[in-house]
């Protein structure tokens, strides 16, 4: 029978919940357990789709095309899974499901109400997602934090799943303990006030991650016992380290995974975590850099930078350097100061290799294309991915092809010269104002072309990467560019969709339609990204 461990957050938000969830996953299936992973966002959104980068952090897609919260990303990378639709849900699709159902006498004439509907669909889907998955265990992320009006349903959803089965389902809280530097002491108090307003929900954490700068020491996990009516033992410490990947060998220090396994009676089998053992130390102890440039424009949060928005990114950057041996360094360069400041451009010379990732809209366009021409005059290694490949096209057209107001019919509706267009299907959507969930998304099939770069990257013909755009290369440019020295390296076999670029007498430079950093794993970093930071150590 599936075991059932809910994870929510007290005091703050950005304490971690994604990578605790991941992490306690992590350590089960150590353990020899099938582990799945769901995650409940409290928003009113359908999906992540619609959210602001800014705002939200990253949008994750998954292979069925859903457009989720950006720690199924950190899932699928912990767990080395691709996780389905079923295992995401929001207020928004929950309400939409429930009142679908009511439309259609779903509840046979029943008075459908708040309580118990909207929980008993949440139970639902979860249950849906264990069995689909025939999972040990399911680990269960409730979004935002104890005491917010929006997260409420879902406590409850989760005290009902408890009643239901009260062997099989344990509350895990975790909780920011800070350290005013004024006054030198680690404070429980926020964390006994967040237990308190998680059992006013009718729930009682089982076990306490307790989130701080520094480890905690016995002081502490005594006064969160004695007054959150917990054992000391149940208070693991989860002190800030340096890679995210060190947090499931923190918790099993603290032994996690036995805790675990005897609150929820389920007989233990040998730990197994060698491989991440190999990949922690290897993020801790490598010395020699390889720096990466990203140029983007979501970075502006106030006056803090938001490197959330490219999450996925970061992480596949890591996991090939960590390939390589070694330290990767990243930095953020905002797009719109090359359109500023033209001799700004220099500065992307300090980098081994550039990568400019999605994104959408005009802000920062020229600023980017500026950037991807540098990169493609001065020989540095660079990675475009989906808008990065867009404007390269885009570059290469213009000041290769002599098409200088070639341009992409998103932010030019009239240019003379589309080397990049809406698609036929998204001129409909968009025609009718559907946005949300009505880009081409999920996995599709790209046939590479033998002899290139990206086939040799891959090693095989046929592979599947994951979309989320609406504008493509518009095929009736495509003899012009490659006759000027474009090379096109994947094509999509259904449609004949441009899939990969790539030139000739260049370290490096490539750039794909789809977002391969979804695909990526800390222990299996994605072939593209390996090979392009193979090349921008080489030119280090």
């Amino acid at each position: 029978m599936a075991k059932y461990i809910f994870v929510a957050g007290g005091v703050m938000s950005g304490v971690g919940k994604g990578v605790a969830t991941a992490s306690i996953g992590k350590v089960l299936q150590s353990r020899g357990f099938k582990v799945t992973a769901i995650k409940i966002d409290p928003y009113v959104n359908v999906d992540a789709g619609t959210m602001n980068p800014t705002e939200h952090g990253e949008v994750f897609v998954l292979d069925e095309g859903t457009e989720t919260d950006q720690d199924m990303g950190n899932y699928e990378r912990f767990l080395d899974i691709d996780l389905p639709a079923i295992n995401y849900m929001t207020t928004g699709s929950v309400y939409e499901a429930v009142i679908h159902r009511e439309r259609n006498m779903g509840y046979g004439g029943k008075c459908v109400e708040v309580v118990p509907h909207i929980p008993l669909e949440v139970i639902d889907r979860i249950e849906k997602a264990a069995s689909k998955a025939r999972a040990d265990f399911i680990t269960i992320e409730i979004g935002g934090t104890v005491g917010e009006y929006q997260n409420v349903l879902f406590l409850e959803a989760a005290r009902m799943l408890r009643l239901k089965k009260p062997n099989d389902v344990l509350f895990v809280l975790v909780s920011y303990l800070p350290i005013p530097s004024k006054i030198g002491e680690m404070k429980t108090k926020p964390t006994q006030y967040a237990v308190r307003t998680l059992n006013s929900a009718g729930v009682q954490p089982d076990i306490i991650l307790a989130r701080s700068a520094a480890a905690l020491d016995s002081k502490r996990k005594e006064k969160i016992a004695l007054n959150c009516n917990m054992r000391q033992e149940d208070v693991i410490s989860a002190p800030d380290i340096e890679t995210i990947y060190e947090v499931p060998l923190n918790f099993e220090k603290d032994g996690l995974s036995d805790l675990l396994l005897k609150k929820l009676k389920v007989r233990p089998r040998k730990n197994n975590l060698y491989d991440w053992r190999v990949l922690a130390k290897t993020a801790r102890t490598a010395a020699k850099e390889v720096k990466i440039g990203i140029v983007g424009k979501y970075f502006g949060t106030g006056d803090f930078v938001l490197s959330d928005s490219y999450l996925s990114v970061i992480e596949a950057v890591k996991h090939a350097a960590f390939f390589h041996k070694r330290k990767p360094v990243i930095g953020w360069i905002n797009a719109e100061e090359f359109e500023k400041n033209v001799k700004a451009l220099k500065n992307l010379k300090e980098y081994d290799g550039v990568i400019v990732p999605g994104g959408f809209g005009s802000r920062g366009i020229e600023g980017k294309i500026s950037a991807i021409r540098f990169c493609r005059e001065n020989k540095i290694p660079y990675l475009g991915l989906c808008y990065g490949m867009q404007l390269a096209c885009v570059e290469f057209a213009r000041h290769i092809c002599g098409l200088p107001d070639a341009h992409t019919t998103e932010i030019n509706k009239d240019t003379p010269n589309p080397i990049i267009d809406l698609m036929l299907e998204q001129k409909a959507a968009l025609k009718d104002n559907r946005y949300g969930g009505t880009m081409r998304l999920g996995a599709y099939y790209c046939r590479l072309i033998p002899g290139t770069k990206a086939a040799k990257a891959y090693g095989r013909e046929l592979i599947s990467e994951r979309h989320r755009h609406r504008y493509e290369f518009n095929n009736e440019y495509r003899e012009l560019l490659v006759k000027n020295g474009l090379v096109i390296s994947g094509v999509n076999p259904e449609r004949d969709l441009v899939e990969i670029i790539e030139l000739k007498n260049h370290p490096f430079f490539m750039a794909a339609q789809f977002h391969p950093e979804f695909r990526s794993r800390p222990i299996t970093s994605h072939p593209l990204f390996r090979e392009f930071v193979k090349a921008a150590i080489i030119k280090k």
